[in-house]
């Protein structure tokens, strides 16, 4: 196959690069420089330094024509804090560039796209009763990237979207996002216990997400061949853990205390730190994606999610506690300061 990707020297999108090099594929990215310091990018991909979004139709036309898959491996999720209205910048960066780059991969002729995309479009549709877009722009704006995948599927043009949940590992150069997490248990330093809510998460590699990017690219590839290709949402995860047994690996990485006492937090105390977090938003005038006093009956819940889809995709077995202590460590050396790293940005 011949792949072309947006986001092919990030910290999914080389991942999934490196494996389609090492299955013979070629491809080639549009990236945003600078590259991460040391980041192992593999040389046989082409990288073409440009904004997708600064492109004519016409230019991205030409881009495209000759390849077979188009990887949508950017975006933005919630951590990324914007000004009100914040599903503007949803809409910009995570729905708006689909809107226009699949029907431009169709019409050069492609035969599929991936799209990396979020879990909680999988909670959202397993349960609807807790009307999770009604409470959280970017759960809305997630579930409309996946409503314009499925408007320009069909059965010659494959598009799977990979519902992914929470991810751990490094690109050496690059800010981990988990910068977030250090920073909130520094809150409980000086006491003897952690207070965390009582759920737990669906979890990966990042090896394993490059690992789903290229199945589900294969899969479309083939589907296509046979006229038989479609819409399809993955959901991910390779590892269901609990906040306490997570947050545990964590303190391990982070100060060496091998076993953190760990205090659930009922779910009315959870909710007032939210409303706090409501009037530091408001201070600084930022918008949640996320409703921190709703984000309450999310963290209470065990949000697993079945492996099904992700043996589907050929993803392998990795070492998800020592890709989380790799994760945690080199957040607390960004948080601290103590080396300059690529972060994460809207475009």
């Amino acid at each position: 196959m011949k792949i072309l990707m947006i986001g092919g020297t990030g910290l999914l999108g080389s991942a999934a690069a490196q494996i389609f090099v090492d299955r013979k594929n070629e491809i080639k990215t549009l990236s945003l420089p600078p590259l991460p310091q040391g980041a192992p990018l593999p040389p046989e991909m082409e990288i073409v330094f440009q904004d997708a979004n600064k492109l004519t139709d016409d230019e991205m036309l030409d881009l495209m024509n000759g390849y077979d898959i188009f990887v949508f491996a950017t975006g933005v999720d919630e951590r990324v804090e914007f000004p009100a209205p914040v599903y503007d910048a949803y809409y910009k960066y995570n729905i708006a560039p689909l809107e226009r780059y699949l029907p431009l991969a169709k019409k050069a002729g492609m035969k599929g796209a991936v799209v990396c995309g979020s879990y909680f479009s999988w909670l959202a549709k397993e349960r609807p009763d807790m009307n999770l877009c009604a409470k959280h722009p970017y759960i809305r704006s997630r579930i409309e990237q996946e409503k314009v995948c499925e408007k320009y599927a069909d059965k010659n043009f494959g598009v799977g979207v990979l519902e992914l949940p929470y991810i751990f590992g490094t690109q050496p150069g690059r800010k981990p996002v988990w910068t977030i997490l250090i920073e909130q248990l520094q809150r409980f330093e000086k006491m003897p216990f952690t207070m965390y809510p009582a759920g737990g998460t669906a979890m990966l590699t990042v090896r394993q997400v490059g690992e789903a990017m290229v199945g589900a690219a294969e899969q479309a590839y083939a589907a296509a061949e046979k006229g038989e290709a479609g819409f399809r949402a993955y959901g991910i995860s390779c590892v269901n853990m609990t906040w306490r047994e997570f947050l545990k690996i964590v303190y391990r990485a982070m100060d060496g205390i091998p076993d953190r006492k760990i205090v659930d937090v009922p779910k009315w105390t959870f909710q007032a730190f939210g409303l706090v977090m409501r009037k530091d938003y408001a201070k600084r005038n930022v918008d949640s994606g996320i409703d921190p006093v709703g984000l309450a009956d999310i963290m209470g819940m065990n949000l697993f999610i079945p492996t099904d889809d992700c043996k589907e995709l050929g993803c392998t077995s990795d070492d998800i506690e020592k890709a989380i202590f790799d994760s945690i460590k080199l957040s607390k050396i960004a948080f601290e300061g103590k080396a300059e790293l690529v972060g994460m940005k809207g475009e």
